[in-house]
């Protein structure tokens, strides 16, 4: 059974999305906040599977409690998931940085809600190719470039940093199975491999240090 904390600060969207949670026979809402505080406080006392949380909400909004959420050790199974009402929602990268898995725009379609929070407890990041590279190319071109390359970089070989690329372009497994011409088992390993050199917790995460590191040039190939 997945449990599901959702976190926004109206009643009705946090009542829609639970009614449709609970049609299914393998996903239960566990816990329901209207601000960002409680809702870490929940996730903490809880420890759901996975954390619906809207990026705009008082006292504490969602990308500081995504990342309290993310740093506390005892939460390190908790999978945060950004809702938001825009595409390029202007938080969503930075609720990225600090930790959530991915985002979902609210008026996903409600089979593909279902899927995304199966896809969130499984610990695979919610990265469409069609919405996420826009947003990513959106934000990460505006900051300046960091002159330090991330830790652990230079541990990768020329096969995984051109896997991490890839992964930062938006593509899933299967696709850089397909572009390298190699076996989907192989191309899960050497992602898998890459996160756990760099210190990466998620997906989510490795498309964020691929366009830092510059591994990735915003409108341009990896």
């Amino acid at each position: 059974m997945i449990e599901v904390l959702l976190a926004d600060d109206q009643p009705l969207i946090r009542a829609g999305f639970k009614a449709l949670l609970e049609l299914t026979d393998d996903i239960r809402v566990v816990g329901e906040a209207g601000d960002g505080a409680h809702a870490v406080e929940l996730a903490r006392r809880l420890r759901p599977d996975v954390v619906l949380l809207d990026v705009r909400m008082p006292l504490l909004d969602g990308i500081q409690a995504t990342r309290r959420i993310g740093a506390d050790p005892d939460l390190d199974g908790v999978r945060v998931v950004i809702l938001t009402n825009y595409a390029l929602d202007e938080y969503v990268f930075a609720a990225l940085r600090a930790g959530a898995s991915g985002f979902l725009l609210k008026d996903i379609e409600p089979g593909d809600l279902l899927q995304s929070v199966r896809v969130a407890a499984r610990g695979d990041a919610l990265l469409s190719p069609s919405v996420t590279r826009r947003l990513i190319e959106e934000y990460v071109s505006t900051p300046p470039r960091p002159a330090a390359r991330p830790a652990g970089l230079e541990r990768l070989t020329e096969r995984e940093r051109e896997i991490v690329a890839l992964v930062g372009r938006g593509l899933s497994n299967e696709e850089i199975a397909a572009h390298l011409v190699i076996s989907g088992a192989t191309a899960k390993t050497h992602v898998s491999r890459s996160m756990t050199k760099l210190g990466v917790r998620d997906r989510a995460q490795l498309v964020v240090l691929a366009y830092e590191s510059g591994l990735v040039v915003p409108g341009g190939r990896g």
